[in-house]
């Protein structure tokens, strides 16, 4: 039997929810998982090219994190009996803790530094910003539905981590941060 990935029911703009209700492709539950997905996409893409011991040490977990939080946030609502993955409930504090280290072995922070430098650091704030459009679609998915507390902090966390991740790469592979330096008249 020969699977086919077009179902051809979306195209009148309309998906179905894990539960089997149907909202339209830009319902903010739709918005919200769907960025999540982009992150995922971007974090792929960062793990491609950063070397294994920076790779297998802070990010291998957050994939499957995001594709957990994901299949809650594209469930249906009123269906509280569906079988969902489990959240690690020390996924927050295993970021924090990453964010301590590698601040731990990095210069301070004197001013707002400018994305680039390297590939790598580009692509973890490239992660750090759709995370925190996630965050935000996330966050206007609980003005309308309940959405729990800990998806929001998660990616809250999340953003933060991408930013410090962009930092000690720089240093990693030994490139210069470049300051923000405003031109105040």
């Amino acid at each position: 039997m020969s699977y086919k990935i077009y179902t051809k029911t979306g195209d009148k703009g309309q998906t179905a929810l894990f539960g089997g209700a149907r909202v339209p492709k830009d319902h903010f539950r739709i918005e919200a998982y769907g960025t999540i997905d982009e992150l995922n996409s971007f974090l792929g893409a960062l793990i491609d090219i950063l070397p294994p011991e920076i790779s297998e040490k802070y990010l291998d977990s957050i994939q499957s994190e995001l594709f957990v939080i994901g299949s809650h946030l594209a469930t249906d609502p009123s269906k509280k009996n569906l079988k969902l993955p489990a959240f690690s409930e020390n996924a927050t504090q295993r970021l924090e803790s990453h964010i301590d280290n590698m601040d731990s072995n990095l210069p301070a922070l004197k001013n707002f530094v400018l994305p680039g430098g390297h590939l790598a650091s580009s692509y973890a704030h490239i992660c750090r910003t759709v995370c925190r459009r996630a965050e935000r679609r996330v966050i206007s998915l609980g003005h309308q539905e309940e959405v729990a507390d800990w998806i929001v902090i998660y990616l809250n966390r999340l953003s933060d981590f991408f930013f410090m991740l962009s930092r000690y790469v720089v240093n990693y592979f030994k490139v210069k941060e470049k300051p923000w330096l405003p031109d105040y008249k």
